[in-house]
């Protein structure tokens, strides 16, 4: 421990020895319930039996076979298994190791495609801390501080956060799409720009959903000129939002998709989506990876897809949500430090407050303090990290959520 990074420091203090289920135990044998997910990423929860017994078996037969230098079978029967839940026409699959990869990959492909340079991405998106990723990332500035300059070519637009405005989303909607816009007539002509890139629900800002009325208002005008439109469905898909992609929600296709965190239970892996068409028009040797689509990893990936539709996640995920959501409008409607909850299935944030409209993030990291304390793991998020993030794996308990809430319940009454 004395040789790691300073710079990598742990939200809790647990030093996790296994996991099962919903659970993580350190080396004594406490146990906390982790609705952290790994931020997203154990959706099937810690060490499924069936997970695990899909990486055991492909260890034993083959771990790393170079991807750009041969196929393999986990790897062909993921794109064919991917391809059964993506939108109509996103027919080719690209895979890399990370999410911020993925990223980069599909801003490379879009300006590559369309022979454009520009870029738009929207205020508090997260997508990553390489560079490119970072250039579209401004959730906070920590994550660009120290990283200039960042890649050229990038205008942050608005994003409906009606509850930071202090509007009702019809009109938030309306003042984003105006002074996006507005970003078209004065700086990002749209003969310029190759893409728009958006988390449909925002993670790291404080899961803040969009609307219909404002996804459609981006593929209006990316139809009007000419652009692609990429959805970052990074943290929020692969039916954590209750529907397999949290851009379901809105009633708007992409041109192309982002996806990581959940899609493999664990294990290193992410992938971009397009059309045939589209990922036809990359140069030659701007796609590929030490890593990418290791056959471990794809393996793990094809176990997740098992147990999300044989387990049917994607559903439980919405109707557990609406639970959750229930038992927490509960807890706000006692205890005014809760000023608003968002989000979409079991990917909800809780903003917490001094006053109304008062970040409090001091009070946000008391309450999840006392609830390491007490047995339950959770993690903050947004500007002031004043919003308390519920990510449980999708596999979670009715009795878990009950159990989580009571903790959480707890925390705020003692703190």
């Amino acid at each position: 421990m004395s040789h790691l990074s300073p710079l990598l420091v742990q939200s809790s203090g647990i030093c996790a020895e296994r996991g099962e289920g919903s659970w993580l135990y350190d080396e004594q044998g406490n146990r906390w319930l982790d609705f952290t997910s790994g931020i997203g990423v154990t959706s099937t929860g810690h060490c499924h039996p069936k997970v695990v017994a899909a990486t055991q078996a492909q260890v034993a037969k083959l771990v790393h076979a170079q991807y750009a230098t041969v196929t393999h079978p986990s790897m062909l029967t993921l794109t064919d298994r991917l391809y059964e839940h993506l939108p109509k026409g996103l027919d080719a699959i690209a895979f890399s190791n990370s999410g911020s990869e993925s990223v980069e990959a599909a801003i490379r492909l879009a300006r590559q495609a369309s022979g454009r340079t520009n870029l738009i991405a929207f205020r508090g998106g997260f997508h990553g801390r390489t560079l490119a990723a970072a250039s579209l990332t401004t959730s906070t500035s920590k994550v660009r501080t120290g990283w200039q300059p960042l890649m050229a070519g990038v205008s942050i637009a608005p994003f409906p956060h009606a509850y930071r405005y202090g509007q009702d989303m019809d009109q938030c909607v309306t003042d984003c799409l105006n002074e996006l816009d507005h970003i078209f007539i004065t700086e990002c002509n749209p003969a310029d720009t190759a893409a728009m890139i958006i988390e449909p629900v925002q993670g790291e800002y404080g899961y803040y959903p969009a609307s219909i009325a404002f996804m459609k208002g981006l593929r209006e005008r990316c139809d009007k000129y000419g652009i692609l439109l990429i959805a970052d469905e990074i943290q929020a898909g692969f039916g954590r939002t209750g529907k397999f992609w949290s851009h379901e929600h809105f009633a708007v296709q992409p041109d192309m998709i982002i996806t990581a965190k959940g899609l493999a239970s664990g294990y290193p892996l992410s992938a971009i989506a397009a059309s045939k068409e589209i990922m036809a028009q990359g140069y030659p040797g701007s796609q590929g990876g030490t890593y990418g689509a290791n056959a471990v990893a794809c393996a793990a990936a094809l176990a997740t897809l098992d147990v999300i539709e044989k387990e049917q996640l994607v559903s439980r995920a919405d109707a557990l949500g609406q639970q959750l959501l229930t038992h927490l409008q509960g807890l706000q409607k006692q205890h005014d430090c809760i000023d608003e909850i968002r989000g979409m299935g079991l990917m909800l944030g809780l903003e917490i407050v001094s006053a109304p409209h008062t970040p409090d993030g001091e009070r946000a990291g008391k309450l999840l303090k006392h609830c390491e304390s007490n047995g339950m793991l959770m993690l903050r998020c947004g500007t002031h990290g004043q919003v308390v993030r519920w990510l449980p794996p999708l596999t979670v308990s009715e009795a878990e959520i009950e159990q989580a809430v009571a903790l959480f319940d707890t925390a705020l009454k003692e703190t």
